[in-house]
C-alpha cells in the first residue's frame, strides 16, 4: 500500500532540460537495440518459412507455418503482461536484463527444434523475451528521453526494428545458400545470429541507469537525485550551460506498489477514452504488419514462384522503407504535431495496401513490383506503427506506464496479430487471389478507422512533458 512519504522534486524537468548528448545516444543504442532484435526474429521466422516446408528441416505446412508465427505472438503477449506489470512493480533496469535473458536463451533453443511442436514451443518464449522487452524498453525510453524530441526518438527506434530485419535478410541470402551450407543445417545456424546479438546487448545495457522518475515514485530519492547529477555531470562536458527549466516542482507520494483496484480504476474508467485510443491504434497496425509480413514470403513463393532460398533478399528493399519512413517523418510528430501525424499515417498506409490489393488481384504485379508496392507501404506504415506505440507509452501515469504499454501491446496483438498469420496462411495456402485481396481490404479497413478515431480522441503530446500529459498517481492534487 502506500506510505506517507512526499516528495518535492524537480527531476523530471532537469531531463527534460538536457540537450542532446552522446549520454543519450547510449540510451538509444543499448535499449533500442530491443527493435533490432524483433526485426531480426520476426525476419529469420518469415525468410525460413519456405526452408521449413521442405523434407530435410521440418517438414511443415503452411498452415503450421503460420501457426509458428501465432505461437511466437501469443508468447509477446503473455511475456509482455507477465513482465510489463513486474518492470512497474520492480524497476526498469532490473526487467530489461531479465527479458532479453530470456530472449537469448530461447532463440538459441530454437536453433535445436526438432520437430513442429518444439520449433513451436522455443518461439513462444522467443515471443515472451521479446514481449516484456516492449514494456520495460518502451517506459525506460520515455522517461529518459527530453519531451522536445521524445516524439522522433521514439519513432526512429521503433523503426530500428528494420535494421535486424535487414540483417536477418542479408543472413539468411548466405546461410540460405545450399552452395554454402546443407539445407538442413542452414536454418540452424541463422538463430545463432540472434542469440549473439542478445548478449552484446546486455553487455550495452550495463551503463543505462535505473529511470529516476520510478525511483522517485518508489522511494528512492536519494538514488535518483544521484543519477541525474551524474548525467547533468556527464552531458555539462559537452555544452557549457544547460537549458533552464520551466517545469513547475512536482510533489509526489512515495509508494511500493500500485493497488490493482487502482490500475484497473485508471485504465477502464479515469482514462477510458485513451484507453480506447490505445486499443484501436494497436489493433490496426498489429493486423495490418502481422498478416503481411509473416506471410510475404510465401505469396512471393505461392503466386509469383520465387524460389524459397531466395525470398529473404527480396526483403532488403521492403526493409528500407520500413528504416527510412520513421526516420524521414519522424521529426514532423514533434513539429506538426502527434494527432495530424498519426491521422496521415494511418489512413495513407490503408489508401496504399488497398490499391496494391487491387493490382495484386488483377495480376498487373510482379515479384519485383509487389515488393516494390510493400517499400512504398511500409515508408508510410511504419510511422503509423511507431506511433502507436508512443501513444501509449505517453498517455498513462508512470505508476503503470509499462504495464499500460503491456496490455495494450497484448489486446492489440491478440485481436489483431495473433490470428492475421493463421488466416492469411490458411488464405495463401487456398491460392486465391480473390480472397488475400479481401485480406487485405480488411486491414486497409482497419488503418482507416484507426485514423478516423485518432481525429476523433487523439492526444496533442508535441513536446509536453510526460507529467503534464498524465500526472502520476502519487502525485499531490
Amino acid at each position: 500500500m502506500p506510505t506517507t512519504e512526499w516528495v518535492e522534486t524537480y527531476i523530471p524537468a532537469r531531463l527534460d532540460r538536457l540537450p542532446w548528448s552522446p549520454w543519450h545516444w547510449l540510451i538509444v543504442i543499448a535499449l533500442g537495440a530491443t527493435w533490432i532484435l524483433d526485426g531480426l526474429e520476426v525476419t529469420l521466422a518469415g525468410a525460413l518459412g519456405g526452408i521449413l516446408t521442405y523434407r530435410e528441416t521440418l517438414a511443415l505446412s503452411d498452415a503450421q507455418v503460420g501457426a509458428s508465427a501465432t505461437a511466437y505472438l501469443a508468447g509477446a503477449v503473455v511475456g509482455a503482461l507477465m513482465f510489463g506489470y513486474a518492470t512497474d512493480r520492480l524497476g526498469r533496469k532490473k526487467l530489461f536484463f531479465v527479458t532479453v535473458g530470456v530472449y537469448l536463451t530461447a532463440t538459441a533453443l530454437t536453433a535445436f527444434s526438432w520437430n513442429f511442436w518444439s520449433y513451436a514451443l522455443f518461439r513462444a518464449l522467443t515471443g515472451a523475451g521479446i514481449g516484456g522487452e516492449y514494456a520495460a524498453i518502451n517506459s525506460a525510453i520515455d522517461e529518459l528521453i527530453p519531451a522536445r524530441v521524445r516524439g522522433r526518438v521514439d519513432l526512429i527506434i521503433n523503426g530500428s526494428y528494420w535494421i535486424g530485419a535487414a540483417l536477418g535478410s542479408a543472413a539468411t541470402v548466405v546461410l540460405l545458400n545450399p552452395y554454402l551450407f546443407p539445407v538442413w543445417l542452414g536454418w540452424r545456424f541463422v538463430f545463432g545470429i540472434g542469440a549473439a546479438l542478445g548478449l552484446i546487448v546486455m553487455f550495452f545495457r550495463q551503463w543505462v541507469p535505473e529511470s529516476p522518475r520510478w525511483l522517485i515514485v518508489h522511494g528512492h530519492a536519494k538514488e535518483a537525485e544521484r543519477i541525474v547529477a551524474q548525467v547533468e555531470e556527464a552531458v555539462s562536458l559537452h555544452f557549457e550551460g544547460l537549458i533552464p527549466s520551466a517545469m513547475p516542482l512536482v510533489r509526489i507520494r512515495a509508494r511500493k506498489r500500485t493497488p490493482w483496484r487502482e490500475i484497473w480504476e485508471t485504465i477502464a474508467h479515469k482514462y477510458r477514452v485513451r484507453s480506447l485510443l490505445g486499443f484501436v491504434l494497436m489493433v490496426a497496425q498489429a493486423f495490418f504488419y502481422n498478416a503481411i509480413f509473416f506471410t510475404y514470403t510465401l505469396v512471393l513463393i505461392r503466386f509469383y514462384n520465387v524460389g524459397a532460398a531466395q525470398v529473404s533478399a527480396y526483403l532488403l528493399p521492403f526493409a528500407l522503407g520500413n528504416v527510412l519512413g520513421p526516420l524521414l517523418i519522424g521529426r514532423f510528430f514533434d513539429t506538426i504535431g502527434r494527432k495530424p501525424m498519426i491521422i496521415a499515417t494511418y489512413l495513407g498506409s490503408g489508401i496504399l495496401l488497398a490499391l496494391s490489393g487491387w493490382l495484386f488481384r488483377a495480376g498487373l504485379l510482379t515479384a519485383q513490383t509487389q515488393t516494390l508496392a510493400w517499400t512504398m507501404i511500409f515508408f508510410v506504415a511504419s510511422a503509423a506503427a511507431s506511433s502507436a506505440y508512443l501513444t501509449v507509452s505517453e498517455i498513462f501515469p508512470l505508476e503503470i506506464r509499462a504495464l499500460a504499454i503491456a496490455i495494450f501491446y497484448s489486446v492489440g496483438t491478440l485481436a489483431g496479430g495473433v490470428f492475421a498469420p493463421l488466416i492469411f496462411g490458411a488464405i495463401i495456402g487456398s491460392g486465391s487471389r480473390n480472397a488475400l485481396f479481401a485480406g487485405y481490404l480488411f486491414g486497409a479497413a482497419l488503418m482507416i478507422c484507426a485514423a478516423l478515431v485518432e481525429a476523433w480522441i487523439g492526444v496533442k503530446a508535441e513536446r509536453r512533458s510526460l507529467e503534464s500529459i498524465a500526472a502520476p498517481l502519487s502525485s499531490a492534487p
